[in-house]
């Protein structure tokens, strides 16, 4: 049996509440639940029990300090023709979430597990299109008009999740969560 893992942050309850708030207005959008909302640090892909242990064990290794986090500005990711199929809103520092990122996939090296190469954008999903020519209807309504939540958070810990494909999207499963701690607390 694989299981389809990916290694994330998930802002705090206050955080996500305020996202929740700016959903709405542009047809045809897939918004994310409140169970959806993460920043994904490392994609690791479809891996068997063997490699999701290995890749637990060394997760539970990682060391790093919690990261003081706000809102940035909203994205779109788009398809190879044009096509938007991603709304987000950036993480900021954008380079402190890297940097995490790059800690994590280190971490993760014993496990074997080869992670892709692609750009890093520390963000946090909003929003899924249907793959349609057209832009979404309101999409430009929406970055234009509305303003990322003023609110900075906390990132205290990561999550090994699992990912679950269905007919209503993703369903996400804590797996693991390792608690971010200052140097010299562990």
């Amino acid at each position: 049996m694989s299981h389809r893992l990916f290694v994330a942050l998930r802002p705090p309850p206050e955080a996500r509440a305020a996202l929740l708030a700016l959903m709405g207005g542009v047809a045809d959008a897939r918004w994310q639940t409140d169970a959806q909302l993460h920043a994904t640090l490392a994609f690791l892909g479809e891996l068997d029990r063997y490699q999701a242990d290995a890749v637990a064990q060394a997760l539970a290794r990682l060391h790093a300090a919690p990261l003081a986090l706000r809102y940035g500005d909203f994205g779109t990711f788009e398809t190879a023709r044009g096509r938007v199929s991603t709304l987000w809103i950036g993480l900021a520092p954008a380079d402190a979430v890297a940097a995490l990122a790059a800690r994590v996939s280190a971490t993760l090296v014993p496990a074997g597990i080869p992670l892709p190469g692609r750009r890093f954008v520390p963000h946090v999903t909003l929003a899924r299109f249907p793959a349609r020519g057209l832009p979404p209807e309101g999409l430009l309504r929406f970055l234009r008009d509305r303003e990322p939540p003023g609110i900075g958070f906390t990132a205290a810990a990561v999550t090994l999740f699992e990912s679950s494909l269905g007919r209503e999207g993703a369903h996400y499963r804590p797996l693991l969560e390792v608690p971010l701690e200052a140097p010299g607390l562990r």
